[in-house]
């Protein structure tokens, strides 16, 4: 059956919306079909940059959160990628818990994995410690450490909350800083990952040679991760 990828963290800017752009582009590099829900009402990044693969959702309704699930049942070749805006853990905690959705997984077979982005505060720890809490080790977790802002994740280390995500088999991964100017440059333009790697004569002027070949380390570095999770 399929495999539901949430892309959360419930902390507004810690990078959940790169990390499901990522995830999308990779699943297309390597020719895995996908179908993307965005829940990001204002400025969704899957439906902005990723149009023809994604459809919006509307988190706080049980009908359109329904949609995820039926989806995945009848498209059982498809991975599914299910971008979270912030704040939006209460809404689909409610949908998860008073609907059954981890014991129906469970019985059809689908697979559950839940993508923590975080940054290095403690804010992000309490968070993460709060979904261990909820759900123990009914999703298979991917804690995604973001450089963005800063590389040293020692409050993190040091919380045990790690460990215990750890002893729920959780895997963790790192997405480096990417030059926040080339960032910048993708954002603006409106680009997918992949005509900001290559050269597009529609946007010849917008990243030159070094900043293309920035962009080729930093999705072959997370790329790389990816390949070990075996997703």
């Amino acid at each position: 059956m399929s495999t539901i990828h949430f892309i959360g963290g419930e902390k507004g800017g810690v990078g959940k919306s790169v990390v499901a752009r990522l995830l999308a582009q990779y699943m297309i590099d390597s020719n895995v079909p996908f179908i993307g829900f965005d829940t990001d009402r204002s400025h969704g990044a899957l439906m902005r940059f990723y149009t023809d693969y994604a459809s919006p959702t509307v988190i706080d309704n049980f009908e359109s959160l329904d949609t995820i699930i039926e989806t995945a049942v009848a498209n059982p070749e498809q991975r599914i990628i299910v971008d979270l805006a912030a704040q939006t853990h209460f809404p689909l905690a409610t949908w998860i818990d008073t609907s059954g959705v981890l014991e129906l997984a469970e019985e059809l077979g689908i697979t559950l994995y839940y993508w923590n982005v975080m940054d290095s505060g403690k804010d992000c720890v309490d968070i993460l410690g709060k979904l261990l809490d909820h759900y123990g080790s009914r999703f298979n977790y991917v804690l995604v450490q973001n450089h963005l802002r800063d590389d040293n994740f020692s409050t993190l280390e040091f919380s045990g909350v790690k460990d215990r995500a750890l002893d729920m088999n959780a895997r963790v991964v790192t997405l480096k800083r990417l030059y926040t100017p080339v960032m910048t440059k993708i954002d603006a333009n409106s680009l997918s990952f992949w005509a900001a790697r290559n050269r597009d004569q529609e946007y010849t002027n917008v990243l030159g040679l070094l900043d293309r070949q920035r962009v080729k380390m930093w999705l072959n570095n997370f790329y790389n991760q990816i390949d070990l999770l075996g997703i």
